[in-house]
Order: structure tokens, then C-alpha cells, then sequence
């Protein structure tokens, strides 16, 4: 029987939200996944982006690795729309991380949880 468990970014301080000051790749870490490549052990990814500027940022979420387009997730995030969702319970395992840079730093904040996933 398959378990899950919701625990926070690892790259949050008690879950708190992560500013993104990167502004080209790699980007500001925000998680990193479980170790291993064993079948059945994931981190299911669910990311929220905040934008505190007063005009729309293009943000790129660099899932597992840095390569254009195979690992990046482009998304604009409107501003005054509260949190925009960027990563909608994607998987990844092995000890990949993911990050995120914005076209403006230091306006993008990062929130989310991972489900830790075993069989």
C-alpha cells in the first residue's frame, strides 16, 4: 500500500515562502527531491508563485535540470491575482532540484509542499 506524506519546499524555513532573487539559470533553488531512483519513492511537486510587482512577470521553473525546453515550465504570473499556480503535482525523484528565476528579481515569491510518495 502506497503511502504519502505532505511535507514542506526544502529549501523553506518552516514553510515559508522563498523570495526568488535569480534572474537567469540556474535559479533560486526551491526543492530538492528525494534521493534515489528507487520505483515507488517520489516527491510529488505543488508550487504556487506570488507576484508582489505591478506588472506581470515571465517565470521559468526549471524542473530537475537546466536544459531549454525539456526542463523548463514558462509561466507568466499576473500581478494583484494572489498565488498562480506553476507546478501542479508533477513527480520527481533521484535528488533533482528545482528552481525558479523570474524576469524581475526579489517581486516572485515561491510557496508549496511536496507528498512524499512510497510504496
Amino acid at each position: 500500500m502506497a503511502t504519502a506524506v505532505k511535507r514542506k519546499l526544502s529549501s523553506s524555513t518552516n514553510g515559508r515562502g522563498i523570495k526568488i532573487t535569480a534572474t537567469a539559470t540556474a535559479g533560486t533553488t526551491v526543492h530538492t527531491a528525494v534521493a534515489g531512483t528507487t520505483a515507488g519513492t517520489y516527491d510529488e511537486l505543488w508550487l504556487w508563485l506570488y507576484n508582489s510587482h505591478t506588472a506581470d512577470v515571465l517565470c521559468t521553473v526549471e524542473m530537475g535540470g537546466t536544459t531549454a525546453p525539456d526542463d523548463n515550465i514558462k509561466v507568466t504570473v499576473p500581478f494583484k491575482s494572489g498565488v498562480f499556480l506553476a507546478v501542479p503535482g508533477l513527480i520527481l525523484q533521484n535528488g533533482l532540484t528545482v528552481a525558479v528565476f523570474a524576469a524581475s528579481a526579489d517581486v516572485i515569491t515561491a510557496y508549496g509542499y511536496v507528498n512524499a510518495i512510497t510504496d
